[in-house]
């Protein structure tokens, strides 16, 4: 059963109590479970005596239910009797005809008070047609003596009392314009508009007599300010009539004697034109202005005028001038031109733009002055591309190192304070300043963008033509060197110089950007940008860096060709650091204590000791491989030198906060050969600890790459084969070891000298710095490339040892072993021929 159905039951059955009286057994649900009911009434084995009274009870229950649903079947069958529906259904249609009845009565009660009232809103009628008919008659006759002495003032040029008359009648007729068809009305209305047309003939003549002053005749400024009351009463259009006909008198001799066809119209006469102005509205303002009305604002639209007609003549007379039109005309003309603008604007305390607009139309526009000379100041740009031109005409190409070899040499003038930038960048964006406001105070559209990208061109033509041929040493220089060092001091002074330079050039291109950005219109904005021109600067700083990397190569050159000649084989002993790990750290503290106090930007120092980490360690490891064999003695010294050779280059940062990222990439670099060293000191015999030490410490299965540590160790080719052979049987029960390590990249056969850029080609050379500076940031591309960084191609040939295969092959196939077929042939046959 549903739970509104068992609810209906309850409220019937009147199934009441309080609820600790009423048990499983007194509530019916829905949810009824009989074995709860019994858990409920026989909880343990005890109650099981009350089981005869509970059967006592439910047989009463069952009882009394059967009565009740008796009782309730007899009540139901006496309710539905048919006699009693029937009775039922009697008293319904007596109900309903009641209802048609009073219906019926309420229907001619209207009628009746409908008939009662029809007289009552007939002189309802009557009374509102005679009001309004009394009404008309009096605003009719009114209209009439208001039109007979509007005619008699008019005559006697009584312009105040004419204004007020005037308005009368217009209000009066007003309403019987939709009466027009009564003749009577019609012949008022003609009358009306007669009288409108002879008043405005009249004041015609009136406002060109007071215009053209006669001093014969002259005519009273009352009357005239009375008579422009009139004019305000007939229309606007009427005034508009008035005030152009007076500005075109007014503007007559201005035109007729400043033609573009004379010699006073032309453009070195421009300043005549605004002072013979001034003159006419000075007059204006003395003798006419107090005549009319403020708001009619006389004064404001024979200067909108004004500016019309002088632009008109402006456009054409640039349009003739064409080439022979000179910067200095141009700008004084401009300016000229917006000095009176300007005048204009204060003189009425209002915007240039809301002046024009009292005469502007939707078709034609009235444009200011100086829109006339805007398709003109592409000779004020040509202006300003010769002066920069002329600017850095002694800085250009070749003429660059001229410049920047003038630093002092001397100790006495080495002492005076270095510039930090080169004196040429700075001039530069002072004069980009100055012709940049200059430029935003004339024009904010095409001549503004225009000027942006002239800057963007000689930005391009300074870091190409200025910048990147100061990297480049010219061919007949011969270096500057003392006794203890073959770099040139002065190389590293100037990559220097141009680092803090391109910086501070990329930095201050990134604020003209967003000056012009701010000054330029809106439709322009999008146009504006000096990235390609920043990027150049960041190139230039790439290339600095280089060179500066070059100079240190270069310091520490002398030191490592005292390593290279060291015959590592023949040691017998060690006994300390080598000599030439004295000299190495000297040169590479000497190059970095002129660095450091020169480079601006922090985070190109940083740059700097990354590269000249990987630079130096790299040096190291190619003239390690190329002073193979190494022997046991040897390894142990040259180890001994690495760790002095680390000592010195964890200190070249000092106590920057970086100092931790590039300790961890310098200890990881040389902890790669401190491993590789480690692999070379023991002793080859026995093979299976000399393999498991390798193994260990490399940890990879790679045959060329344990080739490489016996040939740097110096292990005679005949024992190579048997120690090969154990290699191969060794790893093969090793799966856990990789198929590559850090000596896949190392190059057994480096070249002799090592160039790190080639500097002659300024476009060729232009390395993108974030990447560099990315890797630097990570602290990875120091360590990564410690091996290759500055590796050749590997070479063919059976003795040097090198890995043939690539690296991406190793990585593919981590358990090869062999890395070509001729080495798997010759260990067969080795197999085949091993002696018992």
């Amino acid at each position: 059963l549903s739970h509104e159905v068992i609810s209906s039951i309850e409220r019937i059955l009147n199934v009441q109590g309080a609820p600790g009286d009423v048990t499983a057994l007194d509530t019916l649900s829905s949810s009824f479970s009989p074995v709860g009911t019994l858990n409920e009434l026989f909880p343990n084995e005890a109650s099981l005596n009350q089981l005869e009274t509970i059967q006592l009870r439910l047989a009463q229950d069952a009882e009394a239910l059967q009565t009740e649903i008796d009782a309730l079947r007899k009540e139901l069958q006496r309710d539905q009797d048919p006699q009693k529906m029937q009775l039922i259904q009697e008293m319904i249609s007596d109900l309903m005809g009641q209802m048609s009845r009073i219906r019926e009565q309420a229907t001619e009660s209207e009628a009746v008070v409908r008939d009662i009232t029809k007289d009552i809103q007939l002189l309802d009628l009557a009374k509102k047609n005679l009001t309004s008919s009394m009404t008309s008659l009096k605003r009719f006759q009114m209209l009439a003596n208001a039109l007979s002495q509007l005619d008699e003032l008019i005559k006697d040029q009584k312009y105040a009392e004419t204004s007020q008359t005037l308005a009368a009648v217009k209000e009066l007729s007003a309403p019987f314009k939709s009466y027009l068809s009564v003749p009577q009305v019609a012949l008022i209305w003609a009358r009306i508009q007669t009288l409108q047309g002879e008043l405005r003939t009249k004041l015609d003549h009136e406002f060109d007599a007071f215009f053209l002053s006669d001093p014969a005749n002259p005519i009273k400024p009352s009357l005239m300010t009375n008579a422009c009351l009139v004019v305000d009463v007939i229309g606007d259009d009427f005034r508009s009539h008035l005030i152009e006909r007076y500005c075109a008198i007014e503007l007559k001799e201005y035109r007729r004697i400043f033609r573009t066809s004379d010699e006073a119209g032309q453009l070195d006469n421009l300043a005549r034109r605004f002072a013979f102005f001034r003159r006419m509205l000075q007059t204006h303002d003395n003798e006419r202005a107090r005549v009319f009305p403020p708001e009619w604002k006389v004064g404001q639209h024979m200067s909108a005028k004004f500016t019309k007609f002088t632009r008109e003549d402006l456009s054409k007379l640039l349009e003739k001038a064409g080439s022979s039109l000179t910067v200095a005309t141009l700008l004084q003309s401009l300016q000229q031109a917006l000095d009176f603008e300007a005048f204009i604007s204060k003189k009425y305390s209002i915007p240039l733009s809301g002046l024009l607009e009292l005469t502007s139309s939707n078709s034609r526009p009235v444009k200011s002055l100086a829109s006339a000379f805007e398709p003109h100041m592409g000779i004020f740009i040509d202006a300003q591309n010769k002066v920069l031109s002329d600017m850095l005409a002694p800085y250009r190409g070749r003429k660059t190192r001229t410049s920047l070899d003038a630093v002092p040499s001397s100790s006495s003038e080495a002492s005076t304070t270095p510039s930090i930038v080169l004196p040429s960048s700075t001039e530069l964006f002072y004069f980009y300043g100055q012709i940049l406001e200059q430029c935003s105070k004339l024009f904010a559209g095409k001549p503004l963008l225009d000027l942006a990208n002239l800057q963007k061109k000689w930005l391009k033509i300074y870091s190409e033509e200025v910048l990147f041929p100061s990297l480049k040493r010219p061919a007949t220089q011969s270096r500057r060197s003392s006794s203890d060092t073959r770099y040139d001091i002065h190389e590293l002074k100037n990559a220097c110089l141009l680092v803090n330079t391109a910086e501070y050039c990329q930095v201050t291109a990134s604020e003209l950007e967003e000056r012009i950005t701010d000054k330029i219109a809106n439709e322009f904005k999008d146009e504006v940008s000096f990235q390609a021109e920043r990027d150049l600067f960041i190139s230039v700083v790439s290339s600095a860096i280089l060179v500066q990397l070059r100079e240190l190569e270069t310091a520490i050159g002398p030191s490592l060709d005292m390593m290279s000649k060291t015959s590592w084989a023949s040691i017998d002993n060690v006994s300390g650091p080598s000599q030439y790990v004295a000299d190495l750290t000297k040169a590479i503290g000497q190059v970095v204590d002129t660095i450091n106090p020169l480079v601006e930007q922090k985070k190109y120092l940083r740059n700097f000791y990354d590269k000249a980490a990987a630079l130096v360690l790299a040096r190291f490891t190619n003239a390690l491989v190329r002073n193979r064999p190494l022997r046991e003695i040897g390894a142990e010294q040259l180890l001994l030198d690495l760790q002095e050779i680390r000592t010195c280059l964890l200190k070249l940062p000092g106590e920057s906060p970086t100092t931790t990222a590039f300790n961890r990439s310098v200890t990881k670099s040389t902890t790669r050969l401190e491993t590789l060293l480690k692999v070379i000191i023991p002793p080859a015999d026995p093979p299976e600890s000399f393999i498991l030490n390798y193994t260990l410490l490399v940890g990879d299965s790679s045959f060329s790459n344990f080739q490489k540590v016996l040939d740097l160790k110096g292990t005679p080719r005949a024992e190579q084969n048997d120690l090969l052979d154990s290699f191969v049987t060794i790893t093969s029960t090793k799966p856990e070891l990789e198929g590559a390590s850090f000596l896949s990249t190392l190059d057994m056969d480096p070249q002799s000298s090592q160039q790190i850029v080639n500097l002659t080609s300024p476009a060729g050379s232009r390395v993108h710095l974030p990447s560099l500076l990315a890797g630097a940031n990570s602290g990875s591309s120091t360590s990564e490339g410690i091996l290759s960084a500055l590796a050749s191609p590997p070479l063919s040939g059976p003795s040097t040892g090198s890995d043939t295969s690539s690296r991406a092959g190793e990585l593919n196939q981590k358990r090869e072993v062999f890395s070509d077929l001729r080495r798997f042939v010759s260990f067969g046959l080795r197999r085949d021929t091993a002696p018992p």
